[in-house]
């Protein structure tokens, strides 16, 4: 294959730099793993030798074998059923899980050339790797040697070296397992250096809201319904929950979840990534609580479980969408000073149609700590009471399979009294909380540091805690009782 610009032709090609000028092309060809293993060397960096770093000629990072073992299990077994734990991968349940784990990403290498010198040794022709190219450049001969030099292999893994090490020399099960190589010949190793960065470093991560806005495409495969406890089934959930809060023009985050990770101003003030990030932590969480989870996900359950609370999907989002409707109903009702300022001091990232007071950029409703603390105050609340509300009783006795705004309005005209009561009364008691951001200008000093301690990974606790205690002494007769019986649990 060739890849070459006219523009290249003025990089500074330096030999005595370990930058000498590569060839216009390289290849690209199939290999047994076990093959590619026996004939690979793989250059490691490490302070064991003292090298000087610019004489080190090592670019792979040190060999993590749970790595490799990750990508035996997942080439053996697919994906989600290689992240599982041995006691998950022996239920006869998870045996569905099983998929092909396919390798297509090449493994990047660089065949030496005769005379090539590596740690002081210098490969000869009977070790080498011959490479012959047709007359016409169409496609090339590679004529393995017949015996390999161990302490100077023909190849050099440049990426992928944890995809060799997953396959056993003498594992019968792999030794025809091909895998996609890209082969470079003779490449220096400063340039192989440089590859290996602009594979692994440079190319930016896929921002996280793209990344779950994949999952609508994927909703048919049964491992996405596998249970709670599966991340990949958590994420596709509280995906999906996530749009139906943007989708349904009843919920107050319709068309304002920065859904794509645009500009905030142009999209939204929260983005879906944060929202799906917060249904994992509040609701959807297994049901039955585990580790230093005192209280379960009212999501958590489904109903091919015996655990939980057999809610469809439908159920689900028009529970979510009631809670934060009645929420922002609340808020707009507010005439607290809190809220009364917010209004007064419109921010300009704020929605035009929106109330400063809920979804302005001075307020704490309008962030990823705010999302979660609500949630989160919401299902832990509903948990500790699940009796007395009657959450079991609630069936989705239709037959509306299609998650749609329409379907989403009609099973939530259906939503119980008592539920509905319920978080009428803590959307009630929150919104006479002070939601008002630490950035709120002329805030006073000491509310201004109090509020900063909600920045951060450790301020989702601290306003759980804080809307809680707020509750104990705001909310109503129910709710009361039931800040009261959580605290309890703490």
């Amino acid at each position: 294959m060739k890849q070459w610009l006219p523009e290249w032709d003025k990089v500074n090609f330096d030999e005595g730099q370990n930058q000498s000028r590569p060839g216009p092309h390289f290849y690209l060809f199939s290999m047994s793993a076990a093959q590619l293993r026996k004939l690979s060397a793989i250059y490691r960096r490490d302070t064991d030798s003292m090298t000087p770093r610019k004489d080190d000629l090592g670019i792979q990072r040190r060999h993590d074998k749970e790595r490799s073992a990750e990508i035996r299990r997942y080439v053996a077994e697919g994906f989600p059923r290689s992240g599982l734990s041995d006691v998950q991968r022996k239920d006869p349940s998870n045996e569905g899980l099983r998929k092909p784990g396919w390798l297509p990403t090449a493994v990047v290498v660089n065949i030496l050339e005769t005379g090539d010198e590596r740690n002081g040794r210098k490969i000869d022709a009977d070790h080498a790797v011959r490479v012959q190219d047709s007359s016409d450049g169409s496609f090339s001969l590679l004529t393995l040697p017949e015996a390999i030099d161990e302490a100077l292999p023909p190849i050099e893994v440049i990426d992928g070296q944890h995809r060799l090490f997953a396959f056993d020399d003498d594992d019968p099960n792999v030794a025809d397992f091909e895998l996609p190589v890209v082969a470079f010949h003779g490449l220096d190793i400063s340039w192989q250096a440089y590859l290996f960065w602009t594979i692994n470093i440079k190319p930016k991560k896929i921002n996280a809201s793209l990344a779950f806005d994949l999952y609508p495409l994927l909703r048919e495969q049964d491992w996405l319904d596998s249970g709670d406890r599966i991340l990949v089934y958590r994420e596709s959930r509280a995906q999906e929950l996530t749009e139906v809060l943007w989708a349904t023009p009843e919920s107050p985050w319709f068309k304002r979840i920065n859904m794509l990770g645009g500009p905030r101003k142009e999209n939204g003030p929260v983005t879906q990534a944060a929202f799906v990030r917060s249904l994992i932590a509040s609701m959807v969480k297994p049901w039955e609580p585990s580790g230093r989870n005192r209280v379960g996900g009212i999501f958590g359950g489904t109903p091919n479980q015996n655990d939980g609370l057999a809610w469809s999907r439908l159920q689900q989002g028009a529970f979510l969408v009631t809670a934060w409707r009645l929420l922002a109903e609340a808020v707009q009702q507010s005439d607290c000073a809190w809220a009364a300022e917010l209004r007064i001091q419109r921010a300009e990232l704020e929605p035009a149609d929106g109330d400063p007071a809920f979804s302005g950029g001075f307020s704490l409703l309008a962030t990823d700590q705010g999302v979660r603390g609500f949630q989160s105050v919401v299902n832990d609340l509903c948990y500790i009471r699940q009796t007395k509300l009657g959450l079991t009783d609630w069936r989705d006795s239709g037959d509306l399979a299609d998650v749609s705004a329409e379907n989403v309005r009609e099973v939530a005209s259906t939503l119980p009294e008592p539920i509905h009561a319920f978080l009428k009364e803590i959307a009630a008691g929150l919104s006479t909380y002070d939601w008002r951001t630490s950035s709120f200008p002329n805030l006073p000093e000491q509310e201004r540091l109090a509020k900063a301690a909600l920045r951060g990974s450790g301020g989702y606790k601290e306003l759980r805690d804080q809307l809680l205690a707020h509750l104990r002494k705001h909310g109503g007769e129910a709710v009361i009782s039931a800040a009261d019986e959580l605290a309890g649990w703490a």
